[in-house]
């Protein structure tokens, strides 16, 4: 139970699950008509942004970000 409630192995990866999932849906809707290209567009877009967003500011093991190289 314990890993359910603490993400298993999804876990430090779910907004890519829900970025990745939310670009297929957007992709999806547009397929069978319900949105238009704009709307896609903004869709794709905006998710996008979050994924790469939380892919830049994600740290790496044993980073330190404010360490300034020789």
């Amino acid at each position: 139970m314990k890993k359910v409630l603490t993400g298993g192995f999804v876990a430090g990866h779910r907004t890519y699950i829900i970025s990745g999932i939310g670009i297929l849906s957007a992709l999806g809707t547009y397929a069978v008509g319900d949105i238009n290209l704009f709307e896609m567009m903004n869709s794709v877009f905006t998710l996008a942004g979050i994924y790469f967003l939380r892919k830049s500011t994600e740290r790496k093991k044993n980073a330190d970000s404010r360490k300034i190289s020789k």
